[in-house]
């Protein structure tokens, strides 16, 4: 609500730069504060305030000077506008949210959800933990890599994310699901040592990225 009466107030002020500008003719400038009165009549009702009376060229009507049944009536017109614009929003509403159902519906999404529990395998240095979606008929991967840092006191390095490693691969589509088969695939690389038996300090190494192991589970 908060956003439509911004986007109203807006118009209304752009408008009346319009209208006070004095440069628009008469007919135009008798469309635009019909647009005015219109706007204005719209967010008094859809905020529940007092709904005001007007004449046909958007004036207030003086109760002063207008017998009650000229107010009613004229209220029950104005009403009857405003109950209409607001049939027509929730209309065109309502034909949006269709279309994107629709959209949906026609081009359909999946997911899969992966929630890491532990790291079984003897290391002995920190890792990367790879997992990704593969086609093993066609050779390749078919999603990013969900990475986890792994410690080689076995556990996740962001310690804050203990018990919640978890990963969504997203937008698989139907074509993904008519694949034969797909693969879920697990590499692991060490990061450390060129080798895990160099123990001579002077040829010491640290911060190499080496493939240290993979798996594989059939999901298809």
């Amino acid at each position: 609500m908060f956003r439509s009466v911004r986007h109203m107030i807006y118009d209304l002020i752009e408008w009346r730069s319009q209208i006070l500008s004095g440069t628009l003719p008469q007919d135009e400038l008798k469309e635009l504060k019909k647009k005015v009165t219109a706007k204005i009549d719209y967010g008094n009702r859809i905020l529940d305030l007092d709904l005001v009376v007007r004449d046909e060229d958007g004036n207030i009507l003086d109760p002063e000077q207008t017998s009650t049944i000229s107010l009613f009536r004229a209220h029950e017109i104005a009403s009857k506008q405003v109950e209409e614009r607001l049939q027509e929003e929730k209309s065109q509403k309502q034909n949006i949210d269709i279309n994107r159902q629709a959209k949906f519906a026609a081009t359909p999404s999946f997911a899969l959800f992966v929630n890491l529990k532990n790291v079984v395998c003897k290391i002995g240095e920190d890792a990367e933990v790879l997992m990704s979606l593969y086609d093993p008929l066609e050779s390749k991967f078919i999603s990013e890599n969900y990475l986890v840092r792994w410690s080689s006191c076995g556990l996740p390095k962001d310690i804050d994310r203990l018990h919640n490693l978890r990963a969504v691969f997203t937008d698989l589509g139907s074509k993904d699901l008519k694949r034969e088969k797909i693969s879920f695939v697990c590499q692991i690389v060490r990061v450390g040592r060129m080798e895990l038996r160099d123990n001579n300090t002077r040829k010491l190494t640290s911060g190499l990225r080496r493939p240290f192991g993979v798996a594989g589970n059939l999901c298809t």
